[in-house]
Parts: structure tokens; sequence; C-alpha cells
């Protein structure tokens, strides 16, 4: 049976109904309405949010308590057929239960946004070209079975096989939340099918996450700060690039970051999406400015650099995927290619929380000795 009381300090329903109930005073007053709109608004969704995660988990509860019941029951009249009811029934609970246990994890600005990937071959050559499509398929089977829409913006194929690289956005609930653990290097270990000795290879892949920018972020660009190129597409064609010349390069030259999209067929398409890319960059440039101080007072976060892989994938000798920040290892390799890194996610975001949890204290600690 689905135990719900670990899962009651994660969500924290006690605080959840205290702040609440704060907000629901503060709205309540007749000054509120007179606020600026803005501020109203961020308090209304505030509490909508609040609301919504405090009846989710009351529901829960009450199902879960219906189950119990009723296999107490089926158990004690030795009815076979109701327990086997009940077995499938606790099972979409646990399913469901441990999705919002997940996006409880999940509380920083960017979490809800959808998510801009770019993946990257590294050295290795036509080996390392393969591992970015393999990962490519990885997560588009991941997004596609969390009902997620994921949409190519620039792709370049490898001469031989593989990908070079490709950058593609995933549009749902919470996609930069859940896949911004995948930002790294990730390395593959197995014999090469394109190595005619059989020997083994090691190859690496550099995944970058970006929280795509909305429309209530204004990140201002100035024109006179873009060099903007036209181009044909290249590529085999296919489903993923099509040979016009509308692609498009923006480079923004203060900081020179170079963004291009070459999958549409319009030019003003593509240019609308490398923008959206740009923004996503700079919007991520600046918060890594202000996170600078931060990272000094706590070295032991790491930043992710080329050769600091933060995940192994061995095909050979062993068939082993092993997170290198949690310790998490899956031995069915399949199944993870396959798309299920749930796994990985759920342990990356429970370190990240008790990290955070730890650095607070230390604050608090810190400026009560002060």
């Amino acid at each position: 049976m689905v135990n719900l009381n670990p899962c009651e300090g994660i969500f924290d329903i006690d605080g959840l109904k205290t702040e609440l109930a704060k907000i629901e005073k503060v709205m309540a007053e007749p000054s509120f309405w007179q606020k600026d709109q803005e501020e109203t608004s961020r308090i209304s969704q505030k509490r909508a949010t609040l609301q919504e995660k405090i009846e989710g988990w009351e529901k829960y509860k009450s199902q879960v308590e219906e189950a119990k019941i009723l296999a107490d029951m089926a158990w004690e009249e030795n009815d076979e057929e109701t327990l086997r009811e009940v077995y499938k029934e606790v099972q979409r609970l646990e399913k469901e239960i441990n999705i919002l246990e997940t996006q409880s994890l999940l509380g920083e600005p960017d979490d809800h946004r959808n998510a801009i990937v770019a993946i990257n071959a590294g050295a290795g050559g036509t080996e390392a070209q393969d591992w970015v499509e393999m990962l490519f398929r990885m997560y588009t089977r991941w997004a596609e079975d969390k009902g997620m829409k994921t949409s190519v913006i620039d792709f370049l194929a490898g001469e031989e096989a593989g990908i070079k690289n490709v950058t593609f956005t995933v549009s749902g609930p919470y996609a930069y939340g859940l896949l911004k653990s995948e930002h790294g290097i990730h390395r593959m270990v197995r014999i090469s099918p394109f190595d005619a000795t059989g020997r083994r290879h090691t190859s690496f892949a550099s995944v970058s996450v970006l929280p795509e920018v909305d429309t209530d972020i204004k990140i201002e660009i100035d024109e006179k700060d873009l060099r903007i190129d036209t181009f044909r597409a290249s590529g085999p064609g296919g489903q993923h690039v099509n040979k016009t010349s509308s692609a498009v390069r923006i480079t923004h030259l203060p900081t020179g970051i170079v963004v291009q999209c070459q999958n549409e067929k319009s030019q003003h398409r593509n240019k609308d999406l490398a923008m959206k890319v740009l923004k996503a960059k700079l919007y991520e440039l600046e918060k890594k400015k202000l996170e600078a101080k931060k990272q000094e007072m706590h070295q032991s976060q790491k930043e992710i650099a080329w050769g600091s892989q933060i995940r192994s994938y061995v095909f050979n000798p062993y068939r082993l995927v092993k997170d290198h920040r949690t310790g998490v290892e899956i031995g069915d390799l399949e199944r993870v290619m396959d798309g299920d890194i749930d796994p990985f996610i759920d342990a990356y975001l429970r370190m990240k929380t008790r990290q955070s949890s730890d650095e607070k204290a230390t604050e608090t600690a810190q400026a009560a000795r002060a």
C-alpha cells in the first residue's frame, strides 16, 4: 500500500496551509485590489498554486485511505478479484503521487518554463556523432512519455552517420525544471560499430539545457549589437532539414554568442526561433553573473566543464549507467536509452534540495553568530 507519511514531510502540507492562510488574509483586505495589477495577479496566482497543491494532496490521501479499507475488506473475505482491482488502483496512485512529489522539488523561478536543449558532439568523430543521435532519441522518447512536445530548431548531420549538433525545444509542464539535471557532459563507452578492429571507444557529448524565455521576461537587445547572416540549409534533408536559402545565423557582438536556425522554410520564422534561443542564452548568462558570488561561497558546487562528465553510459565490457553526482546506478541500459531517465532526475532534484537546505542552515547559523 502507498505510504504517504514520508511524503508529507516533503510536501510540508502544514506549511502550505499556513502560507495560504496568510495570502488569503492579505487578499481579504479592502486595499488589496487597489494595488498594482501585476502584484495582485502574482499573489492571486500564488494562491491558486497553493490551493492546487493542498487539494491534490488531500485528494490522494483520501483515495489511499479508501483503497486501504477496500483491501482490508477484500482480504478478510478472500475476494481475489477485488484485491487485483485494488492492486491496480494502488499502482496508479503510486505513479501519480511520485509525479506530484517530484514537482514539489521544483521551486526555482524558471522550473515551470519550457526547455531549450542543445546536444553537441565532442572528440571522437563518427562515434561521438552517433552518440549525439542516441541522446537525442533518449530525450525525445522521454518527452513523448511525459506527453510533452519537441520541436527541432537547428540540426547538423554527421558526414557518415549520426548528428554533429542539434538544438530543440521541449514544451510541457516543468520541462526545464526536470531537464536541467541533464546539463553537462555525457560519456559513452562501447565497442564501436564503426571500428573494423572491434576496439572499445570512449565518446563525449555536451548537453546544454536553458529555460525558454517567455514574454513575461523582458530581454532588451539592441539591433546594433547583432550581425544577422542568411545561408542555405545543409544536410541530407529528410524530416529535420529543409534545403532552402532561408537559414539564419545571429551573432550577438558584445558577448560573442552565436545561434542559428535552419529547420523552418520561412526565413522570418527561422529568425524568430533564433532570437528566442539568443534571448534564452543571454538570460542564462545574466543568471550566472548573479550567482557568481554565491558560487564563490560554495566551492563544492563545481561548474560543469568539458571533461568533467556528469554521467557515464557503459555498453562494454558490462552494461551500466552511472550518475557521478548522485551515485545512482542503473543496469538496464536499454531502458535508460529508451527514455527512462526519471530516477536520475529525481535523485538530482533531491540532492539539490538538500544542498539548498544545508546552505540556508549555514547562512542562518553564520547570521546568528554575527
